[in-house]
């Protein structure tokens, strides 16, 4: 073999152990990741996880679900498919299980979703969703943290509207399976909640940790022109969220 011949086979064989090398680790990376979510979300594979339905408050039908909303669902369970699991549909009213044995993801706030006001009674009781006075001139509730006041507020208000939205993670007892809850001014900041929780879980991950329950409120900006696009965090309130309100004096 000459020397040229034999510089080709070495330059050949230095490539492919190269690419094979690249490949392995990129193989390895992805499983990690991969690992790394599905621990966050309680979602190991051929789990399964509930996604719990709200109701359009607005709507006189009771089995009316936002548009917004349906879109919120599909990208929670592209999520639950992408970790190999399964996810199972129900409506919030037709819930009767305890928590902690399958992961859940709970959409909507607790006018229009009965296992969400359960959730926030029980594990997040410094929240409430307040109706406006009268003379506000619109329905959206506004949110409640502690002290803390987060208003809707109207395109008249603010350019495009300005709505917000909790998204915390419940963790009932160690070990457990976690429950997600967002739970939105308006359909369109569920949506913008179920989104930010896809795309940013590795950042909640390494702020809250795997294991870690978390409370924070997002806001969306200019939902007419962006719609859930544009979100940006407002606040953290995992303390307030989950200390009781102490009974106001007689």
């Amino acid at each position: 073999m000459t020397d040229g011949v034999l510089n080709v086979v070495l330059g050949l064989a230095a490539s492919a152990i190269s690419a094979g090398l690249g490949w392995l680790a990129q193989t390895l990376r992805r499983r990690r990741r991969l690992g790394r979510q599905r621990a966050f979300f309680g979602l190991p594979a051929n789990g399964e996880a509930l996604l719990v339905v709200n109701r359009q408050a607005s709507a006189p039908d009771v089995k009316s679900v936002a548009r917004d909303d349906v879109y919120a669902l599909m990208e929670l369970a592209a999520l639950v498919r992408e970790c190999g699991a399964r996810a199972t549909l129900t409506g919030h009213d037709e819930v009767r299980q305890g928590l902690g044995d399958k992961s859940e993801f709970c959409v909507g706030g607790p006018a229009g979703n009965k296992r969400t006001a359960a959730h926030l009674e029980s594990w997040l009781p410094g929240v409430a969703f307040v109706s406006p006075p009268a003379e506000v001139g619109h329905p959206v509730h506004t949110l409640l943290v502690g002290s803390r006041e987060f208003r809707f507020l109207t395109a008249s208000e603010e350019p495009g509207q300005r709505a917000h939205v909790l998204l915390a993670r419940i963790h009932p007892r160690a070990g457990s399976r976690p429950v997600f809850v967002i739970a939105g001014q308006t359909a369109v900041s569920n949506h913008a909640g179920a989104r930010y929780l896809a795309a940013n879980h590795r950042t909640l991950s390494r702020e809250h940790g795997r294991d870690g329950a978390f409370a924070v409120v997002l806001r969306v900006v200019n939902a007419r022109a962006y719609g859930p696009d544009v979100v940006e965090l407002e606040a953290d309130v995992t303390a307030a969220a989950t200390t009781r309100p102490r009974p106001a004096a007689a």
